[in-house]
């Protein structure tokens, strides 16, 4: 007698279980771009650093020394703002210069994050820095998500003399499936760096840092990007994903 009424109730919740998880589908592919990218906006920050401008623009913040040994471009990870990285400094020789990116969309730059947008500041940036030292190495450094953008130069004609990557993902699907295992993230992300294929035709060398402890960025992800490398070499150092900058345990050098 009861029969019909409890399969309507399963049925009900049944429903309700799909509509609810379609739902959340459909709010996380409508805000994956304030989940991935978190820039601040501090219009005066406090830096080391001093703002790096081309054609009136400013288009990072620098280190500039006269006649630096190696230029490194860095792309930083997803949360801040250019300004806030001159905590590489200590680890950079000193006779280094260091040039970090700032994306579309965060400080004062115009723009909005995406791969797109930061694959091309990238590039572009790049470029700039091979026109303006002609015969010094210029070298990247890509941090978190900033390696795919760092990977992404392993395509220009004239690629990087070196990639260091640190804290850095294999494929950013591989990632976003450890986080949301639930979720179809293969055809939800809109941004999809694959730092294995950027670095497929690659030469020179890689160094990759991973961090025992990431709980961002497990550091298995790391491990299988210099396994697919041939040039690479890992180094594991100890601490979270945001620790790599303390202690000492990451060396910067064209060598």
């Amino acid at each position: 007698m009861h029969t019909p009424r409890l399969r309507n109730v399963i049925l009900g919740i049944g429903v309700g279980v799909v509509v609810a998880y379609f739902a959340l589908v459909g709010f996380v592919a409508q805000a994956q771009a304030s989940l991935l990218y978190h820039p601040t906006h501090d219009a005066a920050p406090r830096s080391a650093l001093r703002p790096w401008v081309d054609h009136g623009a400013v288009i990072g913040y620098a280190r500039v020394l006269p006649r630096p040994a190696t230029i490194w471009l860095m792309t930083h990870g997803n949360a801040g703002q250019a300004a806030d990285r001159d905590y590489v400094l200590p680890s950079l020789s000193p006779s280094d210069s260091l040039y970090v990116l700032e994306y579309p969309g965060y400080g004062a730059r115009p723009g909005k994050p995406s791969r797109t947008s930061f694959d091309a500041a990238a590039r572009s940036a790049y470029r700039i820095l091979r026109a303006e030292h002609p015969g010094v190495p210029v070298c990247v450094i890509g941090e978190s998500i900033g390696s795919g953008p760092a990977c992404a130069l392993a395509s220009e004609p004239q690629p990087p003399d070196r990639i260091v990557l640190i804290v850095p993902f294999d494929t950013l699907v591989s990632v976003a499936k450890d986080h949301f295992p639930w979720l179809p993230v293969r055809w939800l992300l809109r941004d999809r760096w694959d730092n294995i294929r950027a670095l497929s035709r690659y030469h020179g060398p890689v160094e990759i840092f991973g961090a025992r402890d990431d709980r961002v960025i497990p550091v298995s992800h790391a491990r299988h990007l210099a396994a697919c490398v041939p040039t690479a070499h890992f180094h594991l150092i100890p601490g979270g994903h945001n620790d790599w900058a303390s202690g000492g345990a990451v060396m910067i050098r064209n060598s």
